[in-house]
């Protein structure tokens, strides 16, 4: 399931307050219809959507009753900008992942050895910190890109600031054929080729042999 269908998902107040709710604890459809405060047929559907997206799981006890819980990790981030709109959806990466593969972020990831429930209980506050500041610096950088473009933008006299701040985007996430970035901003190719010919020409940009990049 893409990001998009995933906010159309939890777009349904219903269905964010089951997850709230199955972060807690696992439950069954007499919980939820409770806490919610309408009917099990009602719950029943939201879940059926919630388990055909992955996001659900259950089990059956003992009792023959059936738990929910949530079956995943999954962020589903929204940007929101004068030169974007977009969502994205990203599931927590192998735990041997190497960092040091991001180079604009340095964390100490650990050694993992032997710990005790108190070693566990730090390691988790540390990380819920980290977390909170990652979630600032991401708001950080959205604000300081989106402070770039409109300068680009000012910096632009034929009124085509928005296009050459996206173009530039572009070149920058490794886009580098006129093709590939006429898809990516959505531009005919052949302005896209004048566009870049301008850049070229105040030296922000050069063509190579696999095709154009930032200087």
């Amino acid at each position: 399931m893409d990001s998009a269908e995933l906010l159309d998902l939890l777009g349904n107040a219903n269905r964010r307050r089951i997850l709230r709710l199955l972060a807690h604890k696992p439950c069954y459809i007499t919980e939820i219809s409770e806490y919610l405060g309408v009917s099990p047929k009602a719950v029943i559907d939201h879940l059926q959507k919630l388990e055909d997206a992955g996001l659900v799981t259950s089990r059956t006890d003992d009792k023959r009753r059936k738990y929910f819980s949530i079956s995943r990790n999954l962020r589903l981030e929204v940007r929101v900008s004068p030169y974007e709109f977009g969502t994205k959806s990203a599931y927590p990466t192998n735990p041997g992942f190497d960092m040091s593969r991001c180079r604009h972020i340095s964390i100490d990831v650990g050694d993992g050895g032997e710990e005790t429930l108190g070693d566990l209980a730090s390691e988790l506050e540390r990380l819920e910190q980290l977390e909170n500041e990652l979630s600032l610096a991401q708001r950080w950088v959205q604000g300081r890109a989106t402070d770039v473009r409109d300068r680009i933008d000012e910096a632009v006299d034929d009124g085509d600031g928005r296009l050459y701040a996206e173009l530039v985007s572009a070149l920058a996430a490794g886009v580098s054929t006129v093709p590939a970035l006429s898809r990516e901003v959505e531009a005919p190719p052949e302005l896209i080729e004048e566009v870049l010919d301008r850049l070229a020409a105040q030296d922000v940009v050069e063509e190579t042999e696999d095709g154009w990049q930032l200087r």
